[in-house]
């Protein structure tokens, strides 16, 4: 062979081998495209579903506190009216004068019941959801607190009237009374404030603070729950979620919705 000939088949080896290894390159960065687009799939094919349990989770808990809030209504609800018009009947008789004060006690007892009763039953039923503006719905939430006088409870808004749907409403009334009542369970607060905004920006801004004690959330155990349901909650309506916390400095909750939708 002569040298011509060999350096044909050198340069000829060294292309092929060029060829080769870009070859290799390109399949390996096309296996690595295509298995980022793969987990990429897997991760929300995942989130979809999650979003479907939790959907499906909260669908059943509705069901289940609807069918709580009727039998109240329809079953222990009648029997209280019941008892409540025997009360009031021996009332008006006056058979029992010596007793006729404490039987008006027990009547005015009985009909305070029941006026709780009605409206836990409607609370579970989500009549009170779907009849109510979100205003209204944390401004009962805080008068139910203040009148408890174990801390002080402010609610600041900028409207009366926002459009909507009941999921949302309902997801965000939730979060609020599981961040209240951890508050007064475990915060030692004295002073809650909660601010709920909406602007050209941002559609909606969910915000509760206290002045408690605080924590550390590398300390939180399965005691934790209500802060992990919370967070569930904002993911089924597509909310921005974040929880702040330092020991003696109190804890800071923000949801944010970018969308009515």
């Amino acid at each position: 062979m002569g040298k011509t000939e060999l350096l044909i088949t050198i340069i000829l080896f060294n292309l092929f081998f060029v060829l080769f290894v870009v070859a290799i390159m390109v399949y390996i960065k096309k296996y690595k495209q295509r298995k980022r687009e793969y987990l990429n799939e897997i991760e929300i094919a995942n989130e979809i579903h999650q979003k479907e349990l939790l959907n499906t989770q909260l669908e059943i808990q509705q069901a289940t506190m609807q069918q709580i809030g009727r039998e109240l209504h329809d079953n222990i609800g009648q029997k209280l009216t019941l008892v409540s018009l025997y009360a009031q009947q021996l009332v008006h008789e006056n058979k029992v004068p010596q007793a006729s004060n404490r039987i008006e006690q027990i009547y005015q007892i009985i009909n305070s019941s029941l006026q709780d009763l009605r409206s836990l039953s409607k609370n579970l039923t989500n009549d009170n959801i779907n009849e109510n503006e979100i205003v209204n719905l944390i401004q009962e939430e805080v008068d139910y607190i203040n009148a408890l006088k174990r801390c002080e409870v402010t609610f600041e808004h900028n409207f009366e009237h926002i459009d909507l749907e009941f999921v949302k409403k309902n997801v965000l009334l939730r979060i609020t009374q599981e961040f209240l009542q951890n508050s007064l369970k475990h915060a030692q607060c004295s002073n809650i404030s909660i601010h709920l905004k909406s602007s050209a920006a941002v559609f909606l801004t969910l915000q509760i603070q206290d002045d408690g004690i605080g924590f550390d959330f590398a300390h939180i155990t399965s005691d934790g729950i209500g802060l992990k349901n919370m967070k569930k909650r904002a993911e089924i309506i597509g909310g921005a979620f974040n929880l702040a916390s330092k020991l003696n400095s109190g804890t800071t909750l923000t949801i944010i919705l970018n969308s009515p939708a």
